[in-house]
C-alpha cells in the first residue's frame, strides 16, 4: 500500500490526510500540539464551564467550500447561522447591521443601500463563481469569467482611494470599513478588498455560520473520517527539521505533505537553491493578539440589534478602522483599535453556563508584539457596551508572541500564512501554475500559505492532494473520492 506522512492537522492537513486515505494511500499525520485541530481548535475557557475557540470562529467560506460540500460536512456537524451576519456598532447607540437579507441590509442604510446594492447584489447572484475564482491558483481562466470580472472591477473600486466616495454615510462607511479590515492588512489595499468582498458576499448570500460547540468540531469530523479510511495521527509530535524525518523508516512512505509555514520546507536535505531562494522572500504579515472573556450576561451593547449578532465589528468610523490598520501596518497599535469580536453565546448556549457568556476578542498587532491587548479591547468594547467591564468575570490574553507556541504555523502570530497582498496572492508562496507542489519528489505544500490562502476552506488541503494524485496517476476529482 502507498504511504503519506502529512505535518500538521489543522484543517488543511487533515483534508489533505482523508483525501490520500480515500484515494488508497495509508495516511500518517504528525501534530506537534496535544490537541488535534490547527486553527479550529476549541478549548476552555478562562473560567470551567466557558468554551472559547482557538483562533478561527466563524465560518463562512466553509458553508460554501467546494470541498466541504463533497465532504458532507453539514450533516456531519451542526451549524447555527445567524439572521444578522455582523454588526458594526456606532457612536451615540446607533448601528450598522448585515443582514443575511442583502435587501433589508440596503434599506437599512438608507441614503447609501443603492450603492450597497449596486456592490454587492452581482457579486451575491454569483457566489459560486465568485467561490470558484477566489478558490483556486489565480493563474488560469475562471470557470465564470463574468464573476471573476464583476469581482475584479470591485476589488479595484474598494482597494483603491476611490473607495471615499462610493458609501457617503457614516454607517455605510463603517459597515464597508469593518469587514475589509479583516484582511489585516493597510486600508486601502486591493488585498483588503478581495478579502473583504467575499466574506461580504458570503454574508448576504450563504450567511456567516459557526458550528455549536466550537470550531473544534470541524477537525473532529475530518478526523472521524481519516479514522474511519485507515489513517492515523500521533499528537506531540514537533517536526522542526525535515532532516531529522527518519527517511528509511517505511511509514514515512511515498508523499509527504506539509501542513505548515513553508519554511519548514527550507529544511528538506534536497531543497534546490532556486527554489529555497523564492521560499524565503515569501513574507508574513501583522499579526493578532487575542482575549476570551467569561461574561457574567450578554455584552451591554447600547443598540439592541448588535446584541443579536454573534460577530461584531468594533471601531468607529470608517476613518478610525483605517487608521488603526494603518498603524498596525507601521509597526503600532492605534488607542481606539478595530476589535472583532464574536458573542457565540447569542445562538449557542454550549458556550457557557446558563445565563453567563463567552466574548471571543482579537485587534491586529505588529508581528511578535508581546503587547496584552485586555484593557486596549476593554475600553473600545466599554464604548460602545456601557457596563461591560461589571461583567467581565475573568479573561485570558494571547499576545501576538504567544501565537507561535500554539501553532507553529503562525509565524510572530500571523493567523493568515503570509501577509495576504495582491502580490502574494499570486506568488503563494511561489509564481506556479501548482503551487502546491514543490520541487522535491514527493513533497507538496498544504496551508493557508499556499492558494486560495486563508479561510476555513480545505481547499489548500485539498489542491495538495489532488496534486499528487494527479501526479500520482491516481483518480483526483472530488466525485471519485467524495
Amino acid at each position: 500500500m502507498a504511504r503519506a506522512t502529512v505535518i500538521g492537522s489543522g484543517p488543511n492537513g487533515l483534508v489533505a490526510a482523508v483525501s490520500l486515505a480515500r484515494a488508497g494511500y495509508a495516511v500518517e499525520v504528525l501534530e506537534a500540539s496535544d490537541t488535534v485541530g490547527g486553527g479550529v481548535r476549541t478549548q476552555l475557557g478562562p473560567l470551567p464551564g466557558f468554551v472559547a475557540d482557538v483562533c478561527s470562529a466563524v465560518h463562512p467560506a466553509a458553508v460554501t467550500s467546494p470541498l466541504f460540500q463533497a465532504f458532507r460536512l453539514a450533516e456531519k456537524i451542526e451549524w447555527i447561522t445567524p439572521e444578522i451576519s455582523y454588526a458594526h456598532p456606532l457612536d451615540g447607540g446607533r448601528a450598522a447591521v448585515a443582514w443575511r437579507d442583502l435587501e433589508r441590509t440596503a434599506d437599512g442604510l438608507g441614503a447609501d443601500g443603492a450603492a450597497w446594492r449596486a456592490l454587492f447584489r452581482p457579486l451575491v447572484r454569483r457566489l459560486d463563481g465568485v467561490v470558484d475564482f477566489t478558490g483556486d491558483a489565480l493563474l488560469r481562466i475562471p470557470r465564470d469569467p463574468i464573476a471573476a470580472v464583476r469581482f475584479g472591477l470591485r476589488m479595484l473600486e474598494q482597494g483603491t482611494p476611490l473607495t471615499r466616495p462610493t458609501l457617503r454615510t457614516e454607517a455605510g462607511a463603517a459597515l464597508l470599513a469593518g469587514v475589509l479590515a479583516h484582511a489585516n492588512a493597510p486600508l486601502p489595499s486591493l488585498g483588503a478588498a478581495a478579502a473583504g468582498l467575499l466574506l461580504a458576499s458570503h454574508g448576504h448570500a450563504a450567511g456567516w455560520a459557526y458550528p455549536r460547540g466550537g470550531a473544534q468540531r470541524i477537525a473532529d469530523a475530518l478526523l472521524a473520517d481519516l479514522t474511519a479510511h485507515g489513517g492515523s495521527i500521533r499528537t506531540g509530535e514537533h517536526v522542526r527539521d525535515l532532516a531529522d524525518l527518519d527517511w528509511g523508516d517505511p511509514r514515512r512512505g511515498d508523499l509527504l505533505v506539509l501542513n505548515s509555514s513553508p519554511r519548514l520546507a527550507l529544511t528538506h536535505p534536497d531543497i534546490p537553491s532556486r527554489y529555497a531562494v523564492a521560499l524565503r522572500a515569501y513574507r508574513y504579515g501583522a499579526a493578532a493578539a487575542k482575549v476570551d472573556f467569561a461574561l457574567d450576561g450578554p455584552v451591554p451593547w447600547a443598540n439592541p440589534l448588535v446584541a443579536q449578532s454573534p460577530t461584531v465589528h468594533v471601531g468607529g468610523t470608517r476613518a478610525e478602522i483605517w487608521a488603526s490598520e494603518n498603524a498596525v501596518a507601521r509597526g503600532t497599535v492605534s488607542d481606539r483599535p478595530y476589535v472583532l469580536a464574536v458573542q457565540p453565546s447569542v445562538l449557542d448556549d454550549s458556550r457557557a453556563p446558563a445565563g453567563q457568556s463567552a466574548l471571543w476578542t482579537y485587534i491586529h498587532a505588529p508581528a511578535g508584539s508581546e503587547l496584552d491587548a485586555t484593557e486596549l479591547i476593554t475600553r473600545q468594547l466599554e464604548r460602545f457596551a456601557p457596563g461591560f467591564r461589571d461583567r467581565v468575570l475573568a479573561s485570558r490574553a494571547v499576545p501576538a508572541s504567544g501565537r507561535e507556541m500554539l501553532n507553529p504555523s503562525e509565524i510572530g502570530g500571523d493567523v493568515f500564512g503570509g501577509a495576504f497582498t495582491m502580490r502574494q496572492a499570486v506568488r503563494r508562496p511561489v509564481l506556479a501554475r501548482a503551487p502546491w507542489r514543490t520541487p522535491m519528489r514527493g513533497v507538496y505544500l498544504a496551508s493557508a500559505s499556499t492558494p486560495p490562502g486563508p479561510g476555513v476552506t480545505g481547499m489548500p488541503g485539498w489542491h495538495a492532494a489532488r496534486t499528487a494524485l494527479r501526479d500520482a496517476g491516481l483518480p483526483h476529482d472530488l466525485p471519485d473520492l467524495f
